[in-house]
């Protein structure tokens, strides 16, 4: 992840609780199933020939500083039935000014490709996704660096309303002049309260080689207006010392078939 991501702790901006969980194989007129707005992903990609665009805005405290940032747009395109390529376009970040000063603009762009397994592996549904973050961003905001991340999400359905998933991940982020090797675990329940309407909760943890590790308890719910549209709104609260205070979000994602088969 970037620097400043990492910094605001478990906050995947590649990363759903659209759990379309026990899905295989997706085909276009399948609901939507988005990454966001859990940390982690979610372990099916898109249908073959569609796009689908992931949006955001995101309010954080931590440490006394307070930052918004948006639009937390992710492009994720269907190239195959079980692959997708992805965006993550820039993010702008907007610190209000404290007495430590302000650290404003625009982050990095990630480039990615997500290789769904299976159909699926003994019930579960598993996904390898591979990332590159470039250094595009502002100069307060940037890692400045060429950093990579590995991450496999998975989803088992437990019954017809329950599911269980999460992610298993390492990044490499540039800190300084040094990488800083930082594992992630994230296992969540989800809940299907309707048949448009999930909610769920979720344990996120970051492991960096220098610096406590980052331990964050997240809540969300996602509702879909329609096959192809979702809203979601998400908070979490942090439970270690190096993890922020607390943060709160929304989310619209949608997705159009491009490529008619």
């Amino acid at each position: 992840m970037p620097a400043r991501i990492s910094s605001v702790g478990l906050i995947a901006l590649v990363g759903g609780s659209a759990l379309l969980r026990g899905q295989s194989q997706p085909v276009s007129d399948e609901p939507i199933a988005t990454d966001r707005p859990s940390v982690a992903n979610s372990s099916v990609v898109v249908p073959n020939g569609s796009i689908q665009f992931e949006n955001g805005f995101l309010v954080t405290s931590s440490q006394g500083q307070r930052s918004f940032d948006g639009p937390e747009t992710s492009v994720r395109f269907g190239v195959a039935s079980t692959t997708e390529l992805r965006l993550s376009v820039p993010d702008y970040y907007y610190d209000l000014p404290t007495g430590a000063g302000a650290s404003s603009g625009f982050g990095d762009i990630a480039l990615g490709m997500k290789q769904q397994l299976g159909p699926t592996l003994g019930g579960f549904d598993v996904s390898v996704i591979a990332f590159l973050s470039m250094p595009t961003g502002a100069h307060a905001v940037s890692s400045h660096g060429y950093d990579p991340g590995l991450q496999l999400p998975w989803s088992r359905k437990l019954s017809t309303n329950w599911t269980a998933a999460g992610q298993l991940a390492v990044y490499w982020p540039t800190q300084g002049e040094a990488r800083n090797l930082t594992g992630e675990s994230t296992f969540l329940l989800d809940r299907q309260l309707a048949k448009p309407l999930d909610g769920f909760i979720e344990y996120a943890g970051d492991f960096p080689e220098r610096g406590g590790p980052r331990h964050l308890l997240h809540f969300g719910a996602s509702y879909k207006i329609a096959a192809r549209q979702q809203l979601d709104v998400h908070f979490g609260i942090g439970l270690s010392s190096a993890a922020v205070d607390h943060f709160i979000g929304i989310g619209y994602s949608f997705r159009f078939q491009a490529i008619r088969r």
